[in-house]
C-alpha cells in the first residue's frame, strides 16, 4: 500500500481547478484516497479551497470581459438574471396532488456499491 504525504498533494493541486480525480493522477492514486487526504488534512483542505476560489475568480473575471469588452448582451443578461438581486427574475413552480391537494412524497432508500464477485 502506498503511504503519501500532504505534502505531495498540496504540490499536485495547483491548476486543477480543485477537480479530485486531475490531483489524484498527479499524486498517483485512486479518487477516493486524494478525497481523503483533502477532507483529513487541513493544510490539503486549505490548498485545494484556495484553487477552487481561484478558479472561481478567474471565471468571474471572464465573465466581467465579455459584459465589458465584447458588450456581450447576453452574457449581460445572464449576470442580471444571476447574479443581481434587484433583477432576478422569480419564477415559481409548485407541485399538488390531485385538486390541489397536498403531495404526498414517498422515499425508498436504494443501495448503490459493488456486489460480491463470488
Amino acid at each position: 500500500m502506498a503511504k503519501y504525504t500532504a505534502a505531495e498533494f498540496i504540490a499536485a493541486i495547483p491548476n486543477t481547478g480543485g477537480i479530485v480525480s486531475v490531483i489524484a493522477k498527479a499524486v498517483g492514486c485512486d479518487w477516493h484516497t486524494a478525497k481523503r487526504y483533502i477532507d483529513d488534512h487541513s493544510s490539503v483542505h486549505k490548498a485545494w479551497e484556495a484553487e477552487r476560489h481561484s478558479v472561481t475568480d478567474r471565471a468571474r473575471h471572464n465573465i466581467l470581459i465579455a459584459i465589458t469588452d465584447d458588450k456581450d448582451l447576453q452574457m449581460s443578461k445572464w449576470w442580471l438574471q444571476v447574479m443581481d438581486d434587484e433583477f432576478i427574475e422569480r419564477n415559481r413552480t409548485e407541485l399538488t396532488g390531485k385538486g390541489g391537494a397536498p403531495l404526498h412524497i414517498t422515499l425508498t432508500p436504494v443501495t448503490v456499491g459493488m456486489e460480491d464477485e463470488d
